[in-house]
């Protein structure tokens, strides 16, 4: 399917991890899984929460505000345990929980209220439905497997897998026809293989109850764009993609997990990861009364507060310079006559852009206006010299991330060859 052109300009979306896993603040499904803590204790869980303080209208705010364009929910984690009402039961917080109601619809609402593109995540796994762990993935495993995930060896029961992929199947026909998703972000794919999970009966399955959702590389062949997670790639997938990032060191809500990323570093990764052109899906684990913790939400308004200042930077741009060309991150005008240079630290003297054929016709701070000097020297033949621009002065520099606007003579023309020899 083509990609929908609103996700490449869309460069900020906020990933919520939300579930019964933030009644203890323990890792999402994984705590029962490794042995964090026992399945009991786990599932104890269940009747702590209440989603008593859950406002979805005031998380739609706070995300417009920051500047993000979508956000995804985990609508139902690898713990099964699902945020909607759903007709295809095994666990869900309208009957299991204290919180008695559908916690989607609320999401979904109060997003497209305010113009964001709706995400909902879905885990192919259940480690709690008793049809699960009826099936082997036949090579190795990301993760070991165990009897929450796999069938013993000669035990595989072929009717119960059946079972299990026509209720996932159901409750992603929910989603798909109740909400209408922009994104269905999927995750758990490594435990059986793309036969085994019959991604192309689901991939169909979605498309015709909504052609325009968007499918992330955990639908393996049926995905449109790719999803690295929590390390920045040094080289930008092919196609359309996004970076998945914390916070802190966790997905979900864990008060003990104090590793905050600062907003000098988110921007960084937001800057590098747009300058490669990518999205920066950005997670938020809110506590189980539905409240996200302050230190997140200071963070969130730090980078977007960044964004707002350098918003022509930021959307309806393409990726920028390759490697080499400037040191640091960069993004270029939908045009291709602006390029955009971040500059993390305070220039001494001067910045430079190699290998640049145009000509320049102005260069300003971006936020402040400010017009910078600039000038080449050297250059040979083919091999243009280096484009220098004068180091703006402290009441131009942004503490986070100063941007340079370069308005080119032209498109960007760049020079890629290993020079004369």
């Amino acid at each position: 399917m083509p990609m929908q052109p609103w996700f490449p300009d869309a460069k900020l979306g906020v990933f919520i991890h939300y579930g019964v896993y933030a009644v203890a603040g323990a890792a999402e499904s994984w705590s029962f899984y490794t042995g964090e803590m026992t399945h009991e204790q786990y599932m104890k869980q269940l009747d702590g929460f209440t989603a008593s303080r859950y406002d979805p209208d005031a998380w739609a705010e706070l995300f417009a505000r920051v500047g993000a364009k979508y956000a995804v929910l985990t609508s139902r984690h690898h713990d099964g345990v699902a945020l909607w009402d759903t007709d295809h039961r095994n666990l869900d917080v309208v009957r299991n929980t204290p919180a008695s109601r559908d916690l989607v619809t609320g999401f979904v609402d109060a997003l497209r209220a305010r113009g964001l593109k709706v995400g909902l995540y879905y885990s192919h796994s259940d480690w709690n439905h008793p049809d699960y762990a009826s099936e082997r993935h036949p090579g190795p495993h990301i993760v070991p497997p165990n009897g929450y995930s796999h069938a013993e060896p000669g035990k595989e029961d072929p009717e119960a897998w059946a079972r299990y992929l026509a209720y996932r199947d159901g409750q992603v026909r929910e989603l798909v026809e109740r909400f209408h998703p922009d994104v269905l972000w999927f995750d758990g794919e490594w435990e059986r293989t793309e036969e085994q999970w019959r991604m192309r009966d689901l991939a169909d399955l979605i498309h015709k109850g909504s052609p325009d959702t968007i499918l992330n590389g955990r639908m393996l062949s049926y995905g449109d764009y790719a999803t690295p997670e929590q390390g920045a790639p040094l080289q930008a997938p092919d196609g359309p993609w996004e970076l998945c990032l914390t916070i802190n060191d966790s997905w979900s809500f864990r008060p003990q997990d104090r590793d905050f990323k600062s907003v000098r570093q988110l921007v960084r990764y937001f800057t590098e990861t747009i300058g490669m052109g990518g999205n920066l899906l950005l997670g938020a684990g809110p506590r189980e009364d539905g409240t996200i913790p302050e230190e997140q939400i200071e963070r969130l308004e730090g980078l977007g507060a960044w964004i707002a200042r350098h918003s022509d930077a930021v959307y309806g741009t393409v990726a920028g310079l390759p490697a080499g060309h400037h040191y640091g991150p960069s993004t270029l005008s939908a045009d291709r006559r602006t390029l955009y240079l971040v500059c993390f630290d305070a220039p001494r003297d001067s910045v430079s852009v190699r290998g640049l054929r145009n000509s320049v016709r102005r260069v300003t701070v971006l936020g402040t206006g400010t017009e910078l000097g600039h000038h080449v020297t050297g250059g040979l033949d083919a091999v243009p010299g280096v484009t220098w621009i004068d180091a703006p002065e402290a009441a131009d520099l942004d503490d986070a991330a100063t941007v340079l606007a370069v308005e080119l003579e032209g498109e960007l023309d760049l020079y890629r060859g290993a020079g004369r020899n």
